[in-house]
């Protein structure tokens, strides 16, 4: 097994207080803040979409008949959401194969507790996005 290298990460006590509660992964407060920074472009210019909540990811998932097994608090949900901003209509054609997608990424094999929360915490450092933890406790 290799080094985790994230031990040498120095977090802060209210990011620490956040996974002492929720672990590596999204709670509604978080998976909401994450969303509200998504957006789509066409042709350069930014295209209003409106996120899905919890209950209408589940009910595609439900019509697509697909059960997750590692749904990780939010994490599913957030998976959707960046899916419907990033895919949908492109190389993800329907609200059938995003289900599919969405089971892909979160119930991935070769993956980790905590994935999907990890790579979006790599992509808010890397882009310089302010997480008030406190507020998302």
């Amino acid at each position: 097994m290799k080094t985790d290298l994230t031990i040498y990460d120095r977090l802060s006590d209210e990011m620490m207080d956040y996974l002492y509660n929720n672990g590596w992964h999204f709670n509604k407060n978080l998976c909401e803040f994450a969303v509200s920074k998504m957006y789509k472009t066409v042709n350069d210019k930014k295209v209003e979409m409106k996120p899905y909540t919890k209950k209408e990811v589940d009910d595609i998932l439900d019509k697509a008949n697909i059960e997750l097994d590692n749904p990780g608090l939010y994490d599913y949900v957030y998976v959707a959401n960046m899916c419907k901003f990033d895919f949908l209509g492109s190389s993800v054609s329907d609200e059938f194969h995003l289900a599919k997608y969405v089971k892909d990424v979160v119930d991935d094999t070769d993956g980790y507790d905590g994935i999907v929360f990890s790579r979006w915490f790599m992509d808010t450092r890397k882009k310089g996005i302010t997480i008030y933890w406190e507020d998302m406790i």
